[in-house]
Protein backbone atom coordinates (compact mmCIF):
# COMPACT_ATOMS: atom_id res chain seq x y z
CA UNK A 1 0.00 0.00 0.00
CA UNK A 2 1.54 3.40 -0.94
CA UNK A 3 2.17 5.99 1.75
CA UNK A 4 1.43 9.68 1.38
CA UNK A 5 4.27 12.11 1.97
CA UNK A 6 3.24 13.15 5.47
CA UNK A 7 4.51 12.86 9.04
CA UNK A 8 4.39 9.24 10.18
CA UNK A 9 2.49 10.03 13.37
CA UNK A 10 -0.27 11.56 11.23
CA UNK A 11 -0.75 8.33 9.29
CA UNK A 12 -3.52 5.93 10.29
CA UNK A 13 -2.12 3.52 12.87
CA UNK A 14 -2.41 0.55 10.50
CA UNK A 15 -0.14 2.33 7.99
CA UNK A 16 2.67 3.15 10.42
CA UNK A 17 5.72 0.90 9.88
CA UNK A 18 5.89 -0.71 13.33
CA UNK A 19 2.16 -1.21 13.54
CA UNK A 20 2.06 -2.69 10.04
CA UNK A 21 4.82 -5.17 10.90
CA UNK A 22 3.01 -6.16 14.08
CA UNK A 23 -0.23 -6.64 12.18
CA UNK A 24 1.06 -8.39 9.04
CA UNK A 25 4.30 -10.01 10.19
CA UNK A 26 7.84 -9.11 9.10
CA UNK A 27 7.77 -11.40 6.06
CA UNK A 28 4.66 -9.75 4.64
CA UNK A 29 5.60 -6.06 4.61
CA UNK A 30 7.49 -4.19 1.85
CA UNK A 31 11.23 -3.56 2.00
CA UNK A 32 10.74 0.15 2.71
CA UNK A 33 8.69 -0.63 5.82
CA UNK A 34 11.40 -2.86 7.28
CA UNK A 35 14.05 -0.28 6.44
CA UNK A 36 11.94 2.52 7.93
CA UNK A 37 11.82 0.65 11.23
CA UNK A 38 15.62 0.45 11.25
CA UNK A 39 16.01 4.13 10.33
CA UNK A 40 13.42 5.16 12.99
CA UNK A 41 13.10 8.82 11.95
CA UNK A 42 13.03 10.84 8.76
CA UNK A 43 14.04 14.46 8.33
CA UNK A 44 12.29 17.78 7.94
CA UNK A 45 9.94 17.55 4.97
CA UNK A 46 10.46 13.80 4.52
CA UNK A 47 9.02 11.09 6.72
CA UNK A 48 10.94 7.93 7.49
CA UNK A 49 9.05 5.85 4.92
CA UNK A 50 9.97 8.23 2.12
CA UNK A 51 13.55 8.32 3.41
CA UNK A 52 13.63 4.52 3.29
CA UNK A 53 12.45 4.62 -0.33
CA UNK A 54 15.17 7.15 -1.16
CA UNK A 55 17.85 4.96 0.42
CA UNK A 56 16.70 1.92 -1.56
CA UNK A 57 16.59 3.89 -4.81
CA UNK A 58 20.02 5.45 -4.30
CA UNK A 59 21.65 2.18 -3.23
CA UNK A 60 20.34 -0.02 -6.03
CA UNK A 61 17.42 -1.55 -4.16
CA UNK A 62 17.61 -4.16 -1.45
CA UNK A 63 20.03 -6.26 -3.50
CA UNK A 64 22.52 -3.41 -3.80
CA UNK A 65 22.10 -2.21 -0.23
CA UNK A 66 22.56 -5.69 1.22
CA UNK A 67 26.11 -5.93 -0.12
CA UNK A 68 27.28 -2.50 1.07
CA UNK A 69 29.67 -1.65 3.88
CA UNK A 70 29.25 1.30 6.24
CA UNK A 71 31.68 3.36 4.16
CA UNK A 72 29.80 2.60 0.96
CA UNK A 73 26.44 3.52 2.49
CA UNK A 74 27.79 6.71 4.05
CA UNK A 75 29.51 7.73 0.80
CA UNK A 76 26.10 8.19 -0.85
CA UNK A 77 25.55 11.24 1.42
CA UNK A 78 21.79 10.78 1.47
CA UNK A 79 20.07 13.62 3.34
CA UNK A 80 18.57 12.21 6.52
CA UNK A 81 20.98 9.26 6.57
CA UNK A 82 23.86 10.52 8.66
CA UNK A 83 26.92 8.77 9.99
CA UNK A 84 25.17 7.13 12.96
CA UNK A 85 22.20 5.86 10.96
CA UNK A 86 24.51 4.54 8.24
CA UNK A 87 26.52 2.73 10.90
CA UNK A 88 23.42 1.20 12.48
CA UNK A 89 22.15 0.11 9.08
CA UNK A 90 25.52 -1.44 8.18
CA UNK A 91 25.52 -3.33 11.49
CA UNK A 92 22.02 -4.72 10.85
CA UNK A 93 22.99 -5.81 7.33
CA UNK A 94 26.15 -7.50 8.58
CA UNK A 95 24.19 -9.39 11.23
CA UNK A 96 21.88 -10.63 8.49
CA UNK A 97 24.81 -11.79 6.38
CA UNK A 98 26.39 -13.57 9.34
CA UNK A 99 23.15 -15.27 10.29
CA UNK A 100 22.65 -16.45 6.70
CA UNK A 101 26.17 -17.80 6.51
CA UNK A 102 26.62 -19.36 9.93
CA UNK A 103 29.10 -22.21 9.82
CA UNK A 104 27.45 -25.61 10.15
CA UNK A 105 28.14 -27.86 13.11
CA UNK A 106 31.08 -30.26 13.16
CA UNK A 107 28.74 -33.09 12.20
CA UNK A 108 27.70 -31.39 8.95
CA UNK A 109 30.76 -29.33 8.01
CA UNK A 110 32.42 -31.91 5.78
CA UNK A 111 33.56 -30.03 2.68
CA UNK A 112 34.59 -32.72 0.24
CA UNK A 113 33.18 -31.31 -2.99
CA UNK A 114 32.41 -28.04 -4.75
CA UNK A 115 28.69 -28.26 -4.02
CA UNK A 116 29.37 -28.25 -0.27
CA UNK A 117 31.53 -25.14 -0.68
CA UNK A 118 28.79 -23.48 -2.71
CA UNK A 119 26.17 -24.27 -0.07
CA UNK A 120 28.42 -22.82 2.62
CA UNK A 121 29.28 -19.56 0.88
CA UNK A 122 26.31 -18.79 -1.37
CA UNK A 123 24.21 -17.21 1.41
CA UNK A 124 27.10 -14.84 2.15
CA UNK A 125 27.61 -13.63 -1.42
CA UNK A 126 24.03 -13.78 -2.70
CA UNK A 127 23.51 -10.01 -2.52
CA UNK A 128 27.07 -8.83 -3.00
CA UNK A 129 27.47 -6.43 -5.95
CA UNK A 130 31.26 -6.91 -6.10
CA UNK A 131 33.57 -9.89 -6.30
CA UNK A 132 34.76 -11.15 -2.92
CA UNK A 133 37.57 -13.67 -2.41
CA UNK A 134 37.20 -16.27 0.35
CA UNK A 135 39.51 -18.76 2.03
CA UNK A 136 38.04 -21.89 3.62
CA UNK A 137 40.35 -23.71 6.05
CA UNK A 138 40.06 -27.47 6.55
CA UNK A 139 41.53 -30.01 8.92
CA UNK A 140 42.96 -33.41 7.98
CA UNK A 141 39.42 -34.82 7.65
CA UNK A 142 38.26 -32.04 5.31
CA UNK A 143 36.12 -30.49 8.01
CA UNK A 144 35.72 -26.78 8.49
CA UNK A 145 38.19 -25.33 11.00
CA UNK A 146 37.01 -21.72 11.17
CA UNK A 147 34.46 -19.40 9.67
CA UNK A 148 35.46 -18.68 6.04
CA UNK A 149 37.83 -15.74 5.72
CA UNK A 150 37.09 -12.83 3.39
CA UNK A 151 40.54 -11.83 2.18
CA UNK A 152 39.75 -9.26 -0.49
CA UNK A 153 36.97 -7.39 -2.22
CA UNK A 154 37.15 -6.18 -5.81
CA UNK A 155 34.85 -4.47 -8.29
CA UNK A 156 31.72 -5.68 -10.03
CA UNK A 157 33.79 -7.78 -12.43
CA UNK A 158 37.13 -8.43 -10.76
CA UNK A 159 38.46 -9.41 -7.35
CA UNK A 160 41.85 -8.53 -5.96
CA UNK A 161 43.80 -11.33 -4.29
CA UNK A 162 47.46 -12.18 -4.02
CA UNK A 163 49.06 -15.35 -2.66
CA UNK A 164 50.29 -13.64 0.50
CA UNK A 165 46.80 -12.47 1.50
CA UNK A 166 45.25 -15.81 0.63
CA UNK A 167 47.75 -17.97 2.51
CA UNK A 168 47.92 -15.83 5.66
CA UNK A 169 44.80 -17.32 7.34
CA UNK A 170 46.03 -20.87 6.64
CA UNK A 171 49.45 -20.09 8.11
CA UNK A 172 48.01 -18.30 11.13
CA UNK A 173 45.62 -21.16 11.97
CA UNK A 174 47.95 -24.05 11.03
CA UNK A 175 45.50 -25.40 8.48
CA UNK A 176 46.31 -28.69 6.76
CA UNK A 177 44.46 -27.77 3.59
CA UNK A 178 42.33 -25.03 2.14
CA UNK A 179 39.83 -24.20 -0.58
CA UNK A 180 39.57 -20.79 -2.18
CA UNK A 181 36.44 -19.32 -3.68
CA UNK A 182 35.05 -16.12 -5.10
CA UNK A 183 31.77 -14.95 -6.55
CA UNK A 184 30.83 -13.58 -9.95
CA UNK A 185 28.09 -10.96 -9.36
CA UNK A 186 26.92 -11.45 -12.95
CA UNK A 187 25.71 -14.90 -11.93
CA UNK A 188 27.88 -16.62 -14.55
CA UNK A 189 30.53 -18.72 -12.77
CA UNK A 190 32.62 -19.31 -15.91
CA UNK A 191 36.28 -18.72 -14.93
CA UNK A 192 38.22 -15.96 -16.65
CA UNK A 193 41.83 -16.27 -17.76
CA UNK A 194 42.75 -14.09 -14.77
CA UNK A 195 40.93 -16.51 -12.44
CA UNK A 196 42.99 -19.40 -13.78
CA UNK A 197 46.25 -17.45 -13.64
CA UNK A 198 45.75 -16.30 -10.04
CA UNK A 199 44.75 -19.82 -8.99
CA UNK A 200 47.97 -21.25 -10.42
CA UNK A 201 50.01 -18.65 -8.56
CA UNK A 202 48.25 -19.45 -5.28
CA UNK A 203 48.64 -23.21 -5.85
CA UNK A 204 52.39 -22.82 -6.36
CA UNK A 205 52.76 -20.65 -3.26
CA UNK A 206 50.67 -23.04 -1.15
CA UNK A 207 52.82 -25.98 -2.21
CA UNK A 208 55.96 -24.15 -1.12
CA UNK A 209 54.38 -23.55 2.29
CA UNK A 210 53.29 -27.17 2.69
CA UNK A 211 49.58 -26.32 2.51
CA UNK A 212 47.27 -28.37 0.30
CA UNK A 213 45.13 -26.25 -2.02
CA UNK A 214 42.22 -28.54 -2.87
CA UNK A 215 40.11 -26.43 -5.21
CA UNK A 216 39.00 -23.01 -6.38
CA UNK A 217 35.22 -22.74 -6.57
CA UNK A 218 33.62 -19.87 -8.47
CA UNK A 219 30.14 -18.95 -7.26
CA UNK A 220 27.33 -17.73 -9.48
CA UNK A 221 23.65 -18.52 -9.85
CA UNK A 222 21.99 -21.73 -11.11
CA UNK A 223 20.80 -21.51 -14.72
CA UNK A 224 18.44 -24.17 -15.95
CA UNK A 225 20.03 -27.52 -15.25
CA UNK A 226 23.44 -25.94 -14.60
CA UNK A 227 24.57 -25.58 -10.97
CA UNK A 228 25.46 -22.17 -9.63
CA UNK A 229 29.17 -22.88 -9.34
CA UNK A 230 32.20 -24.14 -11.24
CA UNK A 231 35.10 -26.10 -9.74
CA UNK A 232 38.45 -25.39 -11.38
CA UNK A 233 39.58 -28.78 -10.13
CA UNK A 234 36.72 -30.57 -11.88
CA UNK A 235 37.35 -28.52 -15.01
CA UNK A 236 41.00 -29.62 -15.03
CA UNK A 237 42.17 -26.03 -15.48
CA UNK A 238 44.67 -26.09 -12.62
CA UNK A 239 46.76 -28.86 -11.06
CA UNK A 240 45.75 -29.06 -7.40
CA UNK A 241 47.38 -31.01 -4.58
Amino acid sequence: MPYAATIVRDLPSEMRPREELERRGARNVPDEVLLAILLRTGRQGQNVIDLARTVLNRCGGLLGLAGMTFAEIHAHKIPGLGRVKAMELAAALELGRRAAGQAPSAETSLLNDAEAVYNLLEPRVRHMPTEVFWVVLLNSKNRLMEQPFEVSKGTADSSLANPREVLMPAIRHNAVSMIIAHNHPSGDPTPSSADVRVTRQIAEAAKLMGIRLLDHVILGQPRGSQPGYISLRQQGLVVFD
